[in-house]
């Protein structure tokens, strides 16, 4: 009886010491797993900042650094008065320089000191291009300055060189006190004439700032004074022109009109 009971215990004692080593074993396991995650996971953040200092590295080489992204070509768009050659010369971009360390600044205000310049903007187009985009001014009107035919634009600035006033195109003639407002004031003028109305102006005489004249090409005057309400001044003189014959008219006071025979 007493060995029938040992017998039966000792099956017992073996499966217990099994499960026991399976537990253990799958805890080593399961703790070795986790060794690895947290070692994995502390690999990755080094890793990652590996990765970022190779790219960080590489784009510095490459924009600072890199014969790729030197200067190679200064495109020039937008100009017509003035030649490609001579606005690369102005923004005076140097060619072998790096695109990055290009001072636009610098070349922009160069190129906008231009008299034909009303606006610039200078841009790297990468990999290796400066451009410089130019809006040229546009004349309304021709101003005779010391023997010369000038260009004259709606603010009044003088910027270009004429051999002979271009069709259509009304001139202005200033007196001698009339100064550089003066003029920003008959340009002012000009610019709000209808096409209709401007093509039958001879010329605009401009003895100061408020005393402004339109002489037609059929000879007769307005005398516009400033440029003020230079609007509602044109549509009333375009009424006039058409319904009264006279040699002269005075619009200075756009709401009160008058001329003379």
């Amino acid at each position: 009886m007493e060995q029938g009971t040992v017998s039966d215990a000792e099956p017992d004692t073996r499966a217990g010491s099994a499960r026991q080593a399976r537990t253990v074993s799958r805890t080593r396991r399961r703790f070795a797993r986790r060794q690895w995650a947290r070692r994995w996971l502390s690999l990755r953040y080094v890793l990652a900042v590996l990765l970022v200092l190779a790219i960080v590295g590489t784009a510095v080489h490459l924009v600072l650094f890199s014969a790729t992204t030197q200067v190679k070509r200064v495109e020039v768009v937008g100009n017509s008065l003035l030649s490609d050659g001579r606005v690369r010369e102005i923004a005076d971009v140097p060619l072998g320089e790096q695109l990055a360390l290009v001072d636009l600044g610098r070349a922009d205000a160069r190129v906008g000191s231009l008299a034909e310049v009303r606006s610039v903007d200078v841009t790297r187009t990468w990999p290796d291009t400066v451009r410089i985009e130019v809006a040229e001014r546009t004349a309304v009107a021709v101003v005779e300055l010391a023997g010369r035919l000038r260009g004259l634009d709606a603010e009044g600035v003088v910027f270009r060189e004429y051999q002979r006033v271009p069709r259509g195109m009304p001139r202005i003639r200033p007196g001698s006190a009339a100064g550089t407002d003066a003029l920003r004031e008959a340009a002012t003028v000009v610019s709000a004439l209808p096409d209709d109305l401007a093509t039958r102006v001879d010329h605009v005489e401009v003895t100061t700032i408020d005393q402004i004249t339109l002489v037609m090409r059929d000879q007769r005057q307005v005398l516009w004074g400033s440029a003020e309400e230079s609007e509602l001044k044109a549509q009333v003189v375009d009424r006039l022109l058409a319904a009264q014959k006279a040699s002269y008219y005075d619009v200075s006071v756009p709401g009160n009109p008058t001329y003379r025979p």
